[in-house]
């Protein structure tokens, strides 16, 4: 008996007995279709706070070489036997990548804290992979302090080119009238100087060994007797199992 009709006959009808009244039935809120929506949006974001593309915009992730690497590093250990020496050892290089990544992202967020910006700084350092160069408001001034940011301090510690989600923030920063300031407080905290050039060299070095390693196609394939020997190799590198875990779900 519909709702409706039980209203209808306690209101006009005082012999019908509505005390046997059926649970009123309820629909969902949000059809399967949104919430579909809501966790495919969710697990962009986060991958995009996991991983932190460079460039945030390309789905492939392709259009870089630092980016590609990490893909295909993360791919490589999809398909590989979990619990492997080639398992652990692709975390670990994995894990290298994003501290790297992690390591920039700190450098960013400690000016922008010293700047005033202590609840705001984590939402002016997101970046969705949503970016869209056409939504920015200073696009060609914002590439220039990037390029100043790269050249005359040591923030992001690398002869690569600086990511591009960085245009993004600086370009927020430039509607906030503080990314001068931003540059000024980045050539004071990180200043550049000859003692950078041999750190500069170790990510080139890095990226490469990581490249010859994807192409190597790790598989794997270890015997089930070398797992003590890849635990204790953990154990060294600082990457438990726990850190397994917590690497495989940014698969997800």
């Amino acid at each position: 008996m519909g709702a409706a009709f039980r209203r209808f006959c306690a209101q006009f009808c005082c012999c019908c007995c509505c005390d046997d009244d059926e649970p009123e039935e309820k629909r969902p809120l949000l059809s399967s279709e949104t919430l579909q929506y809501f966790a495919s949006e969710a697990k962009k974001r986060r991958d995009q706070e996991t991983n932190l593309w460079s460039e945030p915009g390309d789905p492939s992730h392709s259009e870089r070489d630092d980016d590609r690497t990490l893909y295909n590093l993360l791919q490589t250990r999809a398909k590989t036997r979990r619990g492997s020496e080639g398992y652990r050892r692709l975390s670990v290089d994995i894990h290298a990548m994003r501290e790297v990544r992690r390591g920039v992202r700190e450098r960013w967020k400690m000016i922008l804290e010293n700047l005033g910006f202590t609840a705001e700084a984590e939402s002016l350092l997101t970046v969705s992979a949503s970016a869209s160069y056409d939504r920015m408001r200073n696009a060609p001034t914002a590439r220039r302090l990037l390029h100043t940011l790269h050249s005359e301090t040591s923030i992001f510690n690398s002869r690569e080119p600086p990511p591009e989600r960085y245009l993004f923030i600086l370009d927020r920063l430039l509607y906030l009238d503080v990314a001068e300031d931003f540059v000024a407080k980045a050539r004071r905290l990180y200043p550049k100087g000859d003692e950078d050039e041999d750190e500069e060299e170790a990510p080139a070095i890095n990226l490469s060994l990581l490249l010859s390693r994807v192409n190597q196609g790790l598989s794997g394939g270890e015997e089930d007797d070398d797992l003590e020997n890849a635990s204790g190799s953990s154990r060294v590198s600082g990457v438990s199992d726990d850190d397994d875990v917590f690497l495989e779900k940014s698969l997800d």
